[in-house]
């Protein structure tokens, strides 16, 4: 394949080497990226109260299913990358295996739920900001502002200087280990009150109807814990050797964040009474009760300040991640030019700035609950959809001879198509279990159209995108032959 780097784009008009970026990340800095977008205090923040809620316990079982099946999904993503370590990642890899059309697609979904997850960091990382500069909880406007307050901080981070994006990714980790590794520990060495065996006790004694409906509810949440360890391989041009680099930085920041995850949930459950655990779920931070109930009330305001910590790294993380994407497509005439313009030191402001605009028109939304609850429905549910759509491209590529996984540097042999069938199957039912509607998942009183978020914006945004897609091919069936020209869909 050619050189993503050095073509010309007739789309934009833009030269390639005019839009390059600077190879500046080691597999650390990649790994650290992978990790702090994956983040296991934001993971467990996200999963922990509302698994105890909906399944009553007993939800470990899915957390250990869901972690092993994204690992399938993960080595496809590495086969991929090692043999295509460009900008932009799944979205590039849809657009040259199958196809303009297939990449428009895929951009369009990429991005979007992207900046629903960035949109959805910031909206609870801004409350975790407040809460530690001014105290108490912030509600509505209030809470728009402080998360407008998280996005410049992380926009800051990232236009200022790559050593700068590394240094507080350094801290966020860091935060990570004192927060998440330390305090589990100490809980599950000096606290437990149980044995492990309670850890798949109560599964069905939640609000979910059934230990059937339980457990796929279970599977679905604990999807949530498990996403963006895509996003080492949307910087793949910014690594040294990608090849090989990129691979086990995807690998390296899914397992640990997996593990971290599953020992915190772990420690967590079995210091408390299962009636303490119930009760501190139902509140709106169900982990900093179950701290203080054991460590001691001194404890609170170090913890909150390592969980602001970690959400400000996956924040500033996720801006990155965004950003190369929404870059990748601007390069490629699929997003305005301007977008893949780079500074003198190759960075992609003009794509920061985009990416963090667009995600603070998303919190506008966060003026009504039942909007912002939609936009973090959708952050997930579309990931697996894109998931879906890479896992089923790898696979339609395989079978077809237009992708040879041997030619690349991480490579499994026959194991290969087995993998990714799994992965794919996988990747498919989880986002129908994430977009299933459940009222027991919901907010109390959700509207209809809440419980239906995933599949009502996914089908707008590929009805939007299919309209744009029909137009563009009508105006060039238009144009005399030899006519001037090729849009974002010539590839």
């Amino acid at each position: 394949m050619a050189d993503p780097q050095v073509q010309d784009n007739p789309a934009s008009g833009v030269a390639m080497e005019a839009c390059t970026l600077k190879r500046s990340m080691s597999v650390w800095n990649c790994f650290t990226l992978g990790f702090s977008v994956v983040s296991p205090v934001v993971g467990l923040y996200a999963i922990f109260g509302v698994q105890n809620l909906v399944t009553g316990g007993g939800w470990i079982a899915a957390l250990i299913l869901s972690l092993f099946m994204q690992l399938m999904v993960a080595t496809v993503y590495a086969e991929l990358s090692s043999q295509f370590p460009i900008a932009g990642g799944a979205y590039k890899w849809s657009r040259h295996l199958v196809g303009p059309r297939a990449g428009q697609y895929a951009g369009v979904i990429y991005v979007s739920s992207t900046i629903a997850m960035l949109t959805t960091t910031a909206y609870t990382g801004g409350m975790w900001l407040s809460a530690v500069i001014v105290g108490g909880d912030v509600q509505g406007s209030t809470a728009v502002m402080w998360g407008a307050v998280f996005l410049l901080i992380c926009t800051t981070v990232n236009v200022v200087n790559q050593r700068v994006f590394k240094v507080i990714n350094m801290l966020g980790v860091s935060a990570e280990v004192l927060g998440s590794i330390c305090v589990a520990l100490v809980l599950f060495l000096f606290f437990r009150i149980h044995p492990v065996s309670e850890l798949f006790q109560h599964l069905g004694t939640g609000l979910a109807p059934t230990s059937l409906a339980a457990f796929l509810a279970a599977l679905a949440i604990a999807g949530w814990a498990f996403i963006g360890f895509d996003s080492c391989s949307t910087i793949a041009e910014e690594a040294h050797n990608p090849e090989r680099m990129i691979p086990r930085a995807i690998f390296l920041s899914l397992l640990a964040v997996g593990s971290v995850v599953l020992f915190n949930s772990s420690a967590l459950t079995l210091s408390v009474s299962h009636e303490t655990l119930v009760e501190a779920s139902a509140t709106s931070d169900p982990i900093s009760p179950i701290i203080t109930s054991t460590l001691g009330a001194w404890a609170a305001k170090p913890f909150l300040v390592i969980v602001m910590t970690a959400f400000l790294s996956c924040g500033s993380s996720v801006v990155n991640y965004v950003s190369r994407i929404v870059f990748s497509m601007a390069r490629e005439g699929n997003l305005p030019a301007f977008f893949s313009r780079t500074t003198r030191t190759q960075l992609p402001r003009n794509a920061i700035a985009g990416t963090v605009f667009m995600s603070g028109l998303g919190l506008l939304f966060g003026l009504n609950d039942g909007a912002v609850a939609t936009i973090i429905a959708f952050g997930t549910g579309g990931l697996y959809a894109m998931f879906s759509m890479t896992t089923g491209v790898g696979l339609y590529a395989r079978l077809t001879g237009r992708w040879n996984p041997e030619l690349g540097a991480f490579r499994l042999g026959k194991l290969g198509l087995v993998v990714n069938t799994v992965a794919f199957a996988w990747a498919l039912f989880e986002l129908v279990n994430i977009g299933w509607p459940r009222d027991y998942v919901a907010a109390p009183g959700a509207a209809w159209w809440q419980l239906w978020a995933v599949p009502l914006v996914l089908g707008t945004i590929l009805t939007l995108t299919t309209l744009h897609v029909q137009i563009g091919h009508r105006r060039r069936m238009k144009q005399p032959p030899g006519g001037a020209a090729t849009d974002g869909l010539q590839g």
